[in-house]
């Protein structure tokens, strides 16, 4: 191969790389919107993680603060699951995460 051949084969598979790389999927763009929203959230008090009341909760029982820490403890991390699966979903190309996404947002007060 001649200096002009391979080097015009080496720009075509950079520039191959290049475009591969800079494809993204289907929920990209809403998923980084709605990361940044989530961070932008960060100093308001009513912002973070929701959960639905648990049965015990709807006993006639007081919360402790214990039990206050494990909730959020859980709605944080089933949060964090929940988005994890749309950011999976997205990076495979699969539409499911419009759903995981929606899911998400569900368990997220911006408020």
């Amino acid at each position: 191969m001649n200096r002009r051949t391979t080097v015009a084969i080496l720009a075509a598979a950079l520039s191959a790389l290049g475009v591969a790389s800079a494809q993204a999927g289907p929920c990209s763009a809403e998923i980084a919107q709605f990361e940044q929203a989530v961070r932008q959230s960060a100093g308001n008090p009513n912002a973070g993680p929701v959960a639905p009341q648990s049965v015990g909760a709807q006993l006639d029982r007081e919360p402790t603060p214990a039990s206050i820490k494990r909730a959020q403890a859980r709605a944080r991390a089933a949060f964090r699951g929940q988005l994890a699966r749309a950011k999976r979903l997205d990076a495979r190309g699969d539409s499911g995460c419009t759903a995981a996404l929606a899911r998400a947002k569900d368990m997220y007060n911006l408020h």
